[in-house]
């Protein structure tokens, strides 16, 4: 029974950020090949010699794709992200929604100031001034249950943390309730 050799730190840190090329072996480029900075598995250093070899060396687009291992489309992606997000915009993005985008932070303060005034209100009649009020679809109520219950799960972790923060060490702790000093 043979070991798997330690994991190399390098591999290690590039795949905890998220920057680790997952097709490290297609990059072709002599520059990843002839010098030992260059180094393949980086995704961010490749896509920015992948830029920089069509700009500044002026190598055609078919040619660096075809050197850099990728097709069109990722190419055209990290090109048009360059200029408005610089070298942050080639790191692979978390896919999908980032946050509610119909139930904004207003129509949860407006909800919850309601619920606080009439705590008789029915959902529907809430539904209905939110509609009103903010303008657009009317929105479904779990949609605005979750963005209340999200309001309160924050509240709750903020007042949690300070607590933490005020209470001494334990070991100062013992020592005060005990009457001991060290």
């Amino acid at each position: 029974m043979s070991e798997d050799p330690p994991p190399d730190p390098k591999t290690t840190f590039l795949r905890a950020r998220g920057l680790l090329h997952p097709h490290a072996e297609k990059v072709r480029d002599e520059l990843f090949h002839s010098r030992p900075f260059f180094d393949p598995r980086d995704l961010l250093q490749v896509r920015y010699e992948m830029l920089r070899r069509h700009r500044v060396d002026g190598l055609s687009i078919p040619k660096v794709v075809e050197r850099f291992g990728v097709t069109r489309p990722p190419f055209n992606h990290v090109e048009a992200a360059y200029p408005a997000r610089g070298l942050p915009g080639r790191v692979p993005q978390k896919r999908g929604p980032k946050g509610p985008r119909r139930c904004t932070p207003e129509i949860v303060a407006y909800a919850r100031s309601r619920r606080k005034e009439d705590p008789q209100l029915s959902w529907d009649t809430l539904l209905r001034e939110i509609a009103h009020q903010f303008g657009g679809e009317p929105l479904h109520r779990r949609t605005v249950e979750r963005g209340l219950a999200r309001e309160v799960k924050k509240g709750r972790r903020r007042t949690a943390r300070r607590r933490r923060q005020r209470s001494p060490p334990p070991s100062s702790r013992s020592t005060k309730l005990s009457g001991k000093s060290r």
